[in-house]
């Protein structure tokens, strides 16, 4: 009985002083742009509902064996932009808001975790749903005093030599910070050995996925970002599709191992917006982008870290506004975005500028399932029918601003009431101070298991895979 113990007691020392030892070699760090613990609680609260049960249903990342939560803050504000939220998971060390990849004085510029990958001889991806040039992907190759000089930011892409960038695509191609015509972007990314592709086909037909490489969407479509989830049609292009394309790339005739960041953005833009449904639509669709990373770690579990966090929290969500039942099941009547709800109206108002209030309440009971599937008392009928008056009648434009919208009032009214009737609130249409929950899997993931500043994520990536952060 003492030799088994003792026999017992050798092997799982052994074990742990092998895992210990072990590095990553290869690395998934995603992060789901604005995505707090409630954002997730929400999705899951949601699946559940759907499934007609009270409770949740988990996401793939939730389950992983570790989790902490991570502070935001930045050098200059309690409440960080994405510019410092970006910076802080890249490179290590906190700046202030609206600074990429340098410190507070925008005169030293910081290495990021992605250039400590690449020194080591791994491949390295950065990739998102929005514009290659945003805050967050831009952070782990860019250093500029602010998140608005795109081109300059396009430019220290190609001075980075990654092997893989996919995004919608670039903001300012050929326009300075100071608004000057400059030479466009393109030929100089060409210039320096990249093959930009347009749109997954493209990348599909594509015969050396070794070389280095940059996927955008296809002519014709937005650079700004891809299109929501919940409005996405087959053909469009996916940030599943694009994390696919990166784990082939990456991957292909490579042994040395790779870093690849993962950035849901449009979470933080539907939350912006305030938009419920459409949130949990991108939060399920970060979630199959993590799926695909997960089925890399189980071919490969004593070689692969998947961190997954989020650089800030939007919109200050509050699941539950009053009562105890919750009813985001009404959500599911939701079948397209604020944003794609105000074109349709804003399409109405054009073909028929005088059309009638049942006109209108039939096109919002269509995409909103308000009146149709879900009752509306006359208290919350009359401010969407006020709008209708002032818009359709007196002819007045309408609309309500937020960061990366400007949507038709009657679009943005109707869905506050949506999101009100699923038992939801929103503290506001920015960031929050909220802490941001992290999660984590494979070598080294053991680290991730206590509060910390959003500045160790890095640095616990980097010590889990032997980087010189």
């Amino acid at each position: 009985m003492m030799k088994k113990i003792i026999f017992i007691s050798i092997f799982l020392v052994t074990q742990i002083a092998y895992s210990f030892g072990q590095q990553a070699k290869y690395i998934f760090y995603m992060i789901g742009d604005g995505m707090g613990a409630n954002h997730v609680n929400l999705t899951e609260i949601y699946l559940a509902h759907l499934q007609g049960r009270n409770g949740i249903e988990p996401l793939i990342f939730s389950q992983f064996p570790f989790s902490s939560v991570a502070t935001t803050y930045s050098l200059s504000h309690g409440v960080t932009d994405s510019a410092a939220g970006g910076t802080a998971l890249a490179v290590g060390k906190k700046t202030k808001n609206g600074v990429i990849g340098m410190d507070s004085t925008a005169t030293t510029p910081y290495k990021s975790i992605a250039y400590a990958a690449k020194e080591k001889g791994l491949k390295v991806g950065i990739t998102t749903s929005v514009s290659i040039d945003h805050a967050t992907p831009a952070s782990f190759y860019a250093h500029q005093p602010s998140r608005s000089r795109y081109y300059e930011i396009a430019s220290d892409l190609i001075k980075s030599d990654f092997d893989f960038f996919a995004g919608a695509g670039f903001l300012k191609p050929s326009t300075t910070f100071d608004k000057k015509e400059a030479p466009s972007i393109y030929p100089q990314i060409e210039k320096a050995g990249y093959h930009i592709l347009k749109g997954y086909d493209s990348f599909k037909k594509h015969n050396n996925k070794s070389e280095k490489l940059i996927l955008t969407n296809v002519d014709g479509t937005s650079p700004n970002a891809l299109n929501y989830a919940i409005d996405q049609k087959d053909d469009d292009l996916k940030l599943a599709d694009i994390t696919s394309a990166a784990i082939q790339s990456l991957t292909s005739n490579n042994q040395k191992g790779f870093f690849l960041m993962v950035e849901g953005g449009k979470i933080d833009w539907s939350s912006h917006a305030n938009d419920a449904a459409t949130t949990i639509h991108e939060v399920l669709d970060f979630n199959e982008s993590v799926k695909l990373a997960y089925e890399f770690y189980k071919k490969h579990p004593d070689e692969t870290l998947i961190v997954v966090t989020a650089d800030h929290e939007t919109g200050g969500l509050t699941i539950g506004n009053g009562g105890s039942k919750l009813n985001t099941r009404v959500l599911k009547n939701q079948s397209i975005s604020q944003g794609e709800l105000s074109a349709l109206i804003a399409s109405l108002r054009k073909s028929k500028p005088n059309a009638t209030w049942d006109e209108v309440k039939a096109l919002l009971a269509d995409n909103l399932g308000l009146w149709e599937n879900i009752k509306v008392s006359e208290k919350d009928e009359k401010p969407i029918y006020d709008t209708y008056l002032a818009s359709f009648v007196n002819h007045e434009q309408l609309t309500l601003k937020t960061l990366y919208a400007n949507d038709d009032k009657i679009a943005s009214l109707s869905i506050a009431l949506l999101n009100r009737l699923a038992s939801l609130a929103w503290g506001s249409t920015s960031h929050s101070a909220a802490a941001v929950p992290v999660f984590a899997i494979g070598v080294g993931a053991d680290k991730f298991s206590h509060k910390m500043e959003n500045t160790d994520v890095p640095k616990k990536i980097a010590e889990a895979a032997g980087l010189s952060l």
